[in-house]
């Protein structure tokens, strides 16, 4: 049987109320990490690829790369805000 400490101190809550600013940065920061992280690691996997297959160019594959980055940069960034 659950005692009247107890009782009254869940009857306490209110859904909603608690504040979520820790858990909403942390969420935004997985977000940005994540989106920037791909966007690396797709840099890095098309440099290597063309410069290492049969007959590559490590100048194609640097060019190729720097391009991904900038469209991808161009694609990621964020939007302003709207009012």
């Amino acid at each position: 049987m659950a005692t009247p400490e107890t009782e009254t101190a869940h009857g306490d809550y209110q859904k909603g109320t608690q504040p979520i600013h820790e858990q909403q940065a942390t969420y935004d920061l997985f977000m940005k990490l994540s989106k920037w992280g791909s966007l690396v690691l797709a840099v890095i996997i098309t440099f290597f690829v063309l410069w290492l297959q049969p007959g590559g160019s490590i100048v194609f594959g640097f060019f190729a790369a720097v391009a991904l980055a900038v469209i991808g940069y161009f694609a990621l960034k964020s939007k302003p805000a709207k009012h």
